[in-house]
C-alpha cells in the first residue's frame, strides 16, 4: 500500500477532506492531494505526523519471508562436496523426467 492510499483511507475513515486535513497540518489542500496522488513521497515523519492528526498510528515492521524453502535441505545440500550435489542433481533430474506427465 502506497502512502498516498494510507493517507486516503485514513483521512476517508475519519470523514475529513483535503481541506480539513491540510488546515490541521498547517498547509495547504495541493500538498494533501499531492501526497494522496502519489506524486509527491513524504517522509515517514510526515506520514506518521499527518496521521497523528486523525489519531492514527503509523507501524512499521519488519517480517521474515517465507519462500518455501526447506533450510533443513539446504542445510543438507550444502554438507555434500561439488560432486554429490552433481550427482544429486543429476538425479533428480532423472526423477523428473522418469515421472513427466504422470501425476495429472
Amino acid at each position: 500500500m502506497t502512502a498516498g492510499a494510507i493517507l486516503r483511507t485514513a483521512r476517508s475513515r475519519h470523514g475529513l477532506s483535503q481541506r480539513q486535513l491540510a488546515i490541521r497540518a498547517r498547509t495547504s489542500q495541493a500538498a494533501i492531494s499531492r501526497i494522496e496522488r502519489g506524486l509527491v513521497s513524504p517522509t515517514v515523519a510526515t506520514l506518521s505526523e499527518l496521521l497523528r492528526l486523525m489519531n492514527e498510528e503509523l507501524v512499521l515492521e519488519a517480517r521474515e519471508v517465507d519462500w518455501g524453502h526447506d533450510r533443513t535441505l539446504i542445510a543438507q545440500t550444502l554438507l555434500m562436496t561439488p560432486a554429490e550435489r552433481i550427482d544429486h542433481g543429476a538425479a533428480v533430474a532423472r526423477f523428473v523426467e522418469r515421472n513427466r506427465g504422470r501425476a495429472a
